[in-house]
């Protein structure tokens, strides 16, 4: 079916198509800027404010790190349009990553790092007009536990994949403003349905379309995927849902796996990595399932060829080879709706594999209702515990 936009429609893709054209334009040439030390928390470089030495800066696709002036110079034409620093241990920032523009400074406030930390996972929040109390839900759960920060997993809104763009604009838009009212950093990876319009024969969207498949979510939330450090260990945000055609399935395209790569060789051998992404690598839910090759709600997808089981990682192994590089404790993610406790012994380490709840509500299988929730992890002198589940309903 022809999509025809409408005028307002219309009128929104000649802005964004212009943007891009802005945006390809400035890719052209080296990507310069300079991390500095804000000492008043103004968002300006004022005068003693000294630029930080060795922090990574990436576009997604090359990383590099700052001299001892703190400049960097991102080599021209690889990435997708922003720049992203790996927030150093022990600093915050109002704003860790910038759309490619003439200055591209960052603006870092030092604090005082700590050994002792805790922090909430949460996923699949699929916010709404009709859901936003479960967000209010989860803000009063982190309004009382004082977490560092909050991660959440993926499926951030309602739907993308099938709806228009009217509809999943305003999704995104409704996101971006209640996670504005949290009082601690928020850090989002895109799940399944952040993935706009790839269902066509229901959204009625063409893949010419300016924000098309992970467009969208970099428009509204900028990098899809990117690192930060906080209290000794190295977070990684993963964008591991891949899509085909009109279907999605778990996978770390090769791009990210690059970039993924050359993040870690940034990062001292001996500091631990945390991953968090929406698909899980391994997960116990594949025996809670059905295995069906037909329909939209199909777990099987054929990938490259092979018939791969599409609600976890099908690169996992090469995924977790490079991240066993450093010390791996756990690996987090969302998509089952059901926390979940899946671990294994290599000859390295031990490796927990952690699914959280759904924010947005329970789920059932069988007879067993697995409730709403997330889950609190602390972190004490460079250990992190087991995790304590926090209900979303009482």
């Amino acid at each position: 079916m022809l999509f025809v936009p409408s005028p307002a429609e219309d009128t929104t893709m000649r802005f964004i198509a212009i943007f891009l054209f802005t945006v390809h334009a400035s890719l052209a040439q080296p990507i310069r800027g300079v991390v500095f030390h804000d000492k008043n928390n103004n968002g300006i470089r004022d005068k003693g404010e000294e630029g930080i030495e060795n922090v990574a800066v990436t576009d997604q696709v090359q990383v590099v790190r700052t001299n001892t002036d703190g400049v960097y110079e991102i080599p021209s034409g690889k990435g997708y349009g922003f720049v992203a620093l790996s927030l150093p241990d022990g600093y915050r920032t109002q704003t860790w990553w910038q759309r490619v523009a003439t200055s591209n400074d960052f603006a870092i406030t030092k604090g005082t790092p700590k050994t002792s930390f805790s922090f909430i996972h949460a996923s699949d929040t699929h916010i709404s007009e009709k859901s936003i109390d479960r967000l209010e839900k989860l803000r009063a759960l982190v309004s009382l536990h004082k977490p560092d920060f909050v991660l959440v997993s993926g499926d951030l809104i309602k739907d993308a994949l099938r709806v228009s763009e009217k509809e999943a604009t305003g999704y995104y838009e409704l996101y971006q403003k209640e996670i504005g009212k949290f009082n601690v950093p928020v850090w989002s990876v895109p799940g399944n349905h952040e993935i706009f319009g790839i269902e066509r024969h229901l959204s009625l969207v063409s893949k010419a379309h300016p924000l098309y498949g992970k467009k969208m979510y970099r428009h509204y939330l900028g990098p899809n995927y990117f690192s930060f450090n906080a209290g000794g260990y190295h977070f990684v945000g993963l964008d591991n849902v891949d899509f085909e055609d009109l279907w999605y399935f778990g996978r770390v395209d090769s791009t990210q796996v690059k970039w993924l790569k050359e993040d870690l060789s940034n990062v001292p051998a001996n500091v631990p990595v945390i991953t968090f992404g929406h698909m899980p690598f391994y997960s116990g839910g594949l025996s809670m399932t059905s295995f069906t090759e037909e329909g939209p709600a199909r777990t099987l997808e054929r990938e490259t060829g092979e018939l791969q089981f599409r609600h976890i990682v099908s690169n996992a192994d090469e995924v977790i080879d490079l991240v066993s590089t450093h010390p791996f404790p756990i690996a987090l993610s969302g998509h089952y709706h059901a926390r979940q406790v899946f671990w294994y012994e290599t000859s390295k380490q031990k490796i927990r594999f952690e699914q959280t709840g759904a924010v947005v509500e329970g789920s059932q299988y069988g007879d067993e209702i697995l409730p709403s929730g997330v889950t609190l992890y602390t972190i004490v002198n460079g250990k992190i515990d087991e995790g304590k589940f926090l209900p979303l309903d009482k």
